[in-house]
């Protein structure tokens, strides 16, 4: 449950729009001696259909319901409906209204189609207008369509590639390769409510034939998804997706929504043009930026982590120990993007950092004069610094569990208690008080913990609230949406502000938190273990540019394990015996190799978990030209040396390739090492290589 960081962004192309919604694209062409052209894997054509058969007024919704025991298939086309639309940069954005005219239930869809991505998005929203309770609405899912003709015969084949989510175990994210056959399905999602939880992660690729769709949710809370080839015909595809449970009357003037939904079209020989063609989107449209681009990966370290019993986490950390800290990094030229303290600096965390959750105030016998001097000393160096919260879990005893008991969905016997973000004053206090706390107390990077199962409080709170019992699925609906208008005001309120999100180490990763958020501790998996961090790195990065995860030793294979690849976050011991060098290098190599994360990725060796193989990454530039290759031989593997392939490169051009641990350069030919590939060698188990590459003619 811990870590730091940071990021940018940048957006590229061009294109026109008739009246109906178009994903047709205009790109410049591609450079001399360019390799892979993304513009090259949209499917246009396929993004268009969907546009049209879908994301209009007159079209079949992409979404589903019931409403009174009617399809809303048979219901929307009957009601008032009206359609506006506008245009924000890349973005095409239509908002379709339905009107029921004899209860006065409102449901509006926001549909967004980019012109510089085969990409389309929705997210809908039901409101009762009416006077009275609403016929009862169910079976809500938020994404229910059909892609005809996807196989391209009924015996083709067609692959679901997913991931695991987040349980801190070294399989942790994943991959997933599944066969759907004709007439099968495959249904998925997370354990109970978070959305990254253990089972899942809520993106997916469709493939088959040389093209596909790759597939994102939106919602930080349960979901379920299912892809079936066992409609009217084995040839279409059918995407069905929402909460687990609905089942619900809304009151007279309430309003809830959907989990929103994204896909992305495109065709290429090889499925993981389109898990780069999204990434590029995620990086385009979605994650926190800065400058006009994806802020960039951060590098930092703790300032008070553990000590002797009874200290856990930052429990024992106090103002003159973290300064002391901040410095003596400064003194050794380990410089830091950011400082950070994690839980335990509140009041009430009297020997465990839990028992104070629910008292967002300073504990002023370890920090007499808050949280401001301690900030300031980092800021002193140039350093952000990172605070971490978990606002939504109240602790018994703690002031918001004597004070406002009102806020909070209480299970018996349970000490942890939830706070409704559903709730507008809690709400309205929640971001009150933290906006306030970081403004004054010098914070640059808000972390968001969530270490607990929100689903029994959702339900209780549904059964024991008015309108019972048909409000199935309404508390956590309020929940997420106040989840994300907390995080949306903190952004606006604190310009420059970034949010990492942890949940308990990566599981509410979503298509929603990587629009606010990092996760720049993406596992609670063994605290430093290198071989677990790699095999995150290979599952996550099909999906997500950027994550962090944890070091605690400066050690080359220790370090590049963490650290390639995504932020990372120190808990280095600067006592006897510590290599102050070996770190001063890591720090430099990682910020000379942090932005080719943000490079189309390629997997170089087969995913596997144990210690007795070699794990290879490759990140490429395209439009740079260069890339970056990344290798580990885990301690028991027996080869001293593998070939691996390169993926993405001109095969015309000839690109310098260096062996930076060697400090040997050698001039190959794309061709050469996409056919023939790099050779990779490391005397030593464990250890580790990197090698750059850059087109020189």
């Amino acid at each position: 449950m811990r870590s730091r960081g940071k990021r940018r962004f940048g957006i590229f192309g061009a294109l026109v729009f008739g009246a109906a919604l178009s994903c047709a694209l205009a790109l410049p062409p591609s450079p001399p001696d360019a390799g892979w052209d993304a513009a090259s894997a949209h499917d246009r054509a396929a993004c268009d259909a969907f546009a049209a058969a879908h994301l209009t007024k007159s079209a079949l919704p992409p979404f589903a319901f019931a409403y009174g025991g009617r399809p809303s298939s048979g219901l929307l086309g009957r009601w008032t409906a009206t359609s506006e639309e506008r245009t924000e940069g890349h973005r095409l954005v239509r908002t379709v209204v339905w009107t029921d005219p004899s209860t006065g239930l409102r449901v509006t869809a926001v549909y967004t189609v980019f012109r510089d991505f085969p990409a389309a998005e929705w997210v809908v929203r039901f409101k009762n207008t009416g006077r009275a309770p609403t016929a009862l609405i169910e079976r809500v899912r938020a994404c229910a369509v059909t892609l005809p003709d996807f196989a391209a015969a009924p015996a083709a084949e067609v692959m679901l590639h997913r991931a695991r989510g987040s349980s801190a175990q070294r399989s942790d994210f994943g991959p997933i390769d599944e066969t759907i056959a004709p007439r099968g399905e495959v249904h998925f999602g997370p354990t109970a409510g978070r959305s990254s939880d253990t089972n899942a992660l809520p993106f997916f690729n469709i493939a088959s034939g040389g093209h596909g769709v790759v597939a994102a949710i939106g919602w930080s809370g349960r979901w379920e998804a299912a892809v079936s080839r066992a409609g009217t015909t084995p040839r279409a595809v059918d995407i069905s997706a929402g909460m687990p449970e609905t089942r619900f009357r809304l009151l007279p003037g309430e309003e809830v929504r959907t989990p929103s939904m994204a896909v992305l079209f495109w065709r290429a020989d090889d499925r993981l043009a389109g898990h780069n063609l999204f990434r590029r989107f995620l990086l385009a449209h979605h994650m926190p930026q800065a400058d006009g681009r994806p802020v960039p990966l951060p590098i930092n370290h703790g300032v008070g982590f553990g000590g002797p019993f009874p200290c856990n986490e930052y429990v024992c950390a106090t103002e003159s120990y973290a300064i002391g800290m901040i410095d003596r990094l400064q003194q050794f030229g380990i410089g830091v993007d950011a400082c950070w303290i994690d839980a335990g600096w509140y009041e009430n965390a009297t020997n465990q950092w839990w028992s104070g959750v629910g008292t967002w105030t300073v504990n002023r016998k370890n920090f007499p004069n808050g949280l401001k001097p301690v900030t300031a000393a980092a800021r002193k160096y140039g350093q952000g610094f990172v605070v971490w919260f978990e606002p939504e879990r109240v602790y018994e005893g703690t002031w918001l569990d004597r004070e406002r008991r009102e806020w909070l969905t209480v299970l018996p016997g349970n000490p942890n208690r939830l706070l409704d973000l559903g709730n507008p004053r809690a709400l309205a206090w929640l971001t009150d008080h933290i906006a306030e706390f970081l403004r004054d107390e010098g914070v640059t990077v808000y972390r968001q913990d969530f270490n607990f199962d929100p689903a029994p409080y959702w339900k209780a709170a549904d059964a024991a609230g008015p309108g019972a019992p048909d409000r199935v699925g309404v508390a956590e609906m309020k929940h997420i949406a106040g989840l994300y208008a907390f995080w949306d005001a903190l952004r606006e309120r604190l310009p420059g502000l970034l949010i990492d999100n942890c949940a308990s180490g990566g599981r509410r990763l979503d298509l929603e938190t990587t629009g606010r958020s990092i996760p720049l501790w993406r596992t609670d998996y063994t605290y430093w273990e290198p071989n677990g961090y790699q095999c995150h790195t290979y599952g996550l990065h099909f999906w997500l540019p950027a994550s962090g995860t944890g070091n605690g030793d400066p050690r080359k294979y220790w370090f590049r394990s963490a650290a390639i690849g995504g932020a990372v976050v120190m808990g280095w011991e600067l006592g006897a015996g510590f290599n102050v060098q070996a770190a001063v290098e890591d720090v430099a190599e990682f910020r000379a190799l942090r932005d080719y994360a943000y490079g189309d990725y390629y997997p170089l060796t087969p995913y596997a978990t144990g210690d007795d193989v070699w794990a290879a990454f490759q990140w490429d530039r395209p439009e740079a030209g260069d890339g970056l290759v990344a290798a580990f031989r885990r301690p028991q593997a027996p080869r001293v040396s593998i070939e691996v392939r390169l993926k993405g490169l001109d095969p015309g051009a000839d690109y310098e390739v260096s062996y930076e641990d060697y400090g040997i350069a050698v001039v190959r030919s794309g061709r050469e090492l996409a056919g023939e590939g790099l050779t990779l060698k490391i005397a030593e188990a464990p250890g580790s290589l990197v090698v750059r590459y850059r087109r020189v003619r």
